[in-house]
């Protein structure tokens, strides 16, 4: 029997992250773009949080799904890779057709397919460094990743600024997108697809045979330990947290709240109702139901996961604030702006996209040297608390800085947040998890991703019309305390064990 998986060479690491250069090209185009899309369309500013729930949600109900079937998918293809390419395809038509869009219908449904699409080739991609490296290769193969990520952000990021310089048109009459924004992504919707289709030809994966020679699945099936463990739950449980959408549906009618909130409580009483009849088909018998096994791996999830659960949690609601809000920040604070048709808006978004892509260039520099450096010296842990503090710092100086220059040191510490949390709870996770499940696991661990991007999308809305309907600035006070509890979270999680397998 093989004790371990082989080493890989830097180009073989290289290789296995390639792709997802091209699948950040596209999320760096619709962070940085789509409120800008949504506004030049016509929407107001508090209801921005609304048309973005649309890309959570759908990371929510895909990525689990996916993570379920690449885990239990072998092709001539192999197991993660025809995830890859599909989601690429249909990531870079959702890109050609997305800046054509003539109203917000049109525009809220593309984001939708397209962050559907680039979550389909993305979860798969984070199981897939972890098939194929050893446990103490994992920081390195995640950090290598980041950087990828991070030289995506960039490219996608600087796309308008870039054809802006070369006199494309960066205003366009009310109701239509500026030709920066549709030309950039034209080009990364061609970037994209090369990407992916590099690693695809590039890599090949362990087969089943390969990974159980490994050491790394159980010899008898892991599989149908969660339905065992649903079928002797009570249905308490399920129906708390039924009642509990039922109340939030109840005060959001009651007190007249956003209607978004409504959201919140849907989904609240959709995991009761799914909990609940999970538990009746596992009773049942019925042990291979995707149902039953995504709420029992769910519920039943490892310790340590469920401790980073919470640290991405805090990490991402921060995230999601400045991605929604940057803009008109920026435009307000620093360019005097607020109508979203005027040269200097458009001009403050065009320095955003700098700015993220600033903070993504730090990224990938820091990746591939402070992370390795500090988590070999004080842990992976330690190393990821003391990146979200430097992301905390970063937020909270938008308060005080009114000079566009100057914000380029806030993204410094931002940037070095941003590769922390691209790596080490991934890092730690590949470490700690049970290979047979990666993928499943993976999936689920992005629900912390995706929940705290919905709360922002239902809450902070409410939140801006509220307590300073005309100072977006004060969203950064919120994104800086959030992360600085995520670091706090983060000092709970134990530290992975990195002998070689």
């Amino acid at each position: 029997m093989i004790a371990e998986k082989p080493r890989k060479s830097f180009w073989q690491l290289f290789n296995l992250s390639f792709g997802f250069f091209g699948i950040q090209i596209g999320f760096a185009l619709q962070n940085a773009n789509m409120s800008r899309i949504f506004q030049s369309l016509g929407e107001s500013l508090d209801n921005l949080p609304a048309l973005w729930i649309a890309a959570p949600l759908t990371g929510l109900l895909v990525q689990p799904i996916v993570g379920h079937y690449s885990d239990r998918t072998w092709t001539r293809l192999g197991r993660r890779r025809p995830y890859f390419l599909a989601g690429a395809v249909l990531a870079a038509l959702s890109l050609v057709i997305m800046p054509l869009a003539q109203s917000l219908l049109l525009a809220a449904m593309m984001l939708w397919i397209l962050d559907a699409s680039l979550n389909i080739s993305m979860e798969p991609f984070r199981a897939f460094v972890g098939d194929n490296l050893r446990k103490d290769q994992h920081t390195m193969g995640y950090a290598i990743q980041t950087a990828f990520i991070g030289a995506g952000a960039v490219a996608g990021s600087l796309f308008p600024y870039l054809l802006t310089d070369l006199g494309v048109a960066n205003t366009a009459p009310a109701g239509q997108v500026p030709d920066t924004v549709r030309i950039s992504f034209w080009f990364g919707a061609v970037a994209l697809f090369l990407a992916v289709l590099w690693t695809i030809l590039t890599t090949r994966e362990y087969s089943p045979e390969e990974m159980r020679a490994f050491a790394e699945a159980a010899p008898d099936a892991p599989d149908a330990q969660p339905i065992r463990a649903l079928a002797t739950r009570t249905l308490t449980s399920a129906i708390a947290w039924i009642a509990a959408g039922a109340v939030v549906i109840v005060l959001v009618w009651s007190f007249d709240l956003e209607k978004e909130v409504y959201l919140l409580g849907g989904l609240l009483g959709g995991y009761g109702l799914a909990s609940l009849i999970a538990i009746r088909m596992a009773r049942a018998g019925r042990d291979n139901s995707l149902l039953g096994h995504i709420v029992g791996d769910f519920s039943g999830m490892p310790p340590i996961m469920k401790r980073l659960s919470l640290v991405q949690f805090f990490s991402w609601s921060a995230l999601f604030i400045m991605w929604i809000y940057t803009t008109p920040v920026v435009a307000q604070t620093v360019f005097g702006a607020m109508d979203a048709s005027s040269p200097a808006y458009n001009a403050a978004g065009n320095w955003v996209g700098v700015l993220f892509a600033i903070y993504n260039g730090i990224a990938a520099v820091a990746a591939l040297t402070l992370l390795p450096w500090l988590a070999a010296r004080i842990g992976k842990v330690r190393t990821h608390a003391l990146c979200l503090l430097c992301g905390a710092a970063g937020f909270a100086s938008f308060l005080f800085i009114r000079d566009a220059q100057l914000l380029i040191v806030s993204e410094i510490g931002i940037g070095i947040a941003w590769a922390s949390i691209l790596a080490m709870p991934y890092a730690i996770l590949a470490s700690s998890l049970p290979q047979a499940k990666l993928g499943i696991f993976m999936g689920l661990f992005n629900v912390f991703v995706v929940l705290p991007q919905l709360l922002v999308a239902t809450v902070m809305g409410s939140l801006l019309k509220a307590l300073f309907p005309t100072e977006p600035v004060w969203t950064m006070a919120f994104a800086a305390a959030v992360l600085g509890l995520a670091a706090l979270a983060t000092l709970r999680v134990p530290e992975p064990d990195t002998a070689p397998v």
